[in-house]
């Protein structure tokens, strides 16, 4: 006779698969206060635990390392960005180059930098950490660059820009970007997020339009 189907352990209600998922989510968590707060060079994957409440094994099993968690910290940031930038977008197709700038500028830092923890993850800590970490970076910042060149088409095509290679310009705009928030976050926000919403929507628009 064949063997009958697999009992799945549940303790309290909760199977494996959703403890250790709660355990993930702790993980992250202790990794944004920590990372977020102290700096990366400062959590240890034993005060990583500590603060999660995970064993340093668990630890292990779903990262592998403090790189690990530093990577899936600043993807969950991103990922949430560029569905929430889409989704802007795609609520205002009619709209100008202008609006759309505003709007994607808002609606990016408001994923990435109302917290600033999230800010201090995907702006500082994650910066030369390893070769690793830099080619993952370097895969989101294609992201973002096929995004803005995709967004400075358009404007082309609405007649607001001119005709020409947009992907110079989606580059340098990364790192004014980059630069702007870095500032905002190590300032301790002391310079209001609105005038670096402002700020980097004035120079997109410009250098699009140009």
């Amino acid at each position: 006779m064949g063997a009958g189907p697999v009992a799945r352990r549940d303790y309290a209600g909760r199977s494996a698969a959703d403890r250790r998922a709660q355990r993930r989510d702790r993980m992250l968590a202790a990794g944004l206060e920590l990372f977020g707060t102290e700096g990366y060079a400062a959590a240890s994957i034993e005060r990583l635990c500590a603060q999660a409440a995970v064993s340093t094994r668990n630890f292990y099993e779903e990262f592998g390392s403090r790189e690990a968690l530093l990577m899936a910290l600043h993807d969950r940031v991103n990922t949430a960005a560029i569905e929430a930038v889409r989704t802007a977008f795609a609520a205002l197709p009619e709209a100008g180059l202008v609006e759309r700038t505003q709007l994607a500028v808002h609606t990016y830092l408001n994923a990435t930098a109302h917290d600033p923890r999230l800010a201090r993850v995907a702006y500082v800590e994650v910066v030369g950490v390893s070769p690793e970490v830099e080619r993952y970076r370097a895969g989101w910042r294609e992201r973002w660059i096929d995004l803005l060149e995709a967004e400075a088409q358009r404007a082309v095509d609405r007649g607001e820009a001119p005709r020409r290679d947009f992907r110079l310009t989606a580059i340098a705009l990364m790192g004014a970007v980059n630069e702007l928030v870095h500032h905002w976050s190590v300032l301790g926000g002391s310079t209001p997020i609105e005038d670096i919403t402002r700020e980097i929507a004035r120079i997109a628009t410009s250098q699009i339009q140009h």
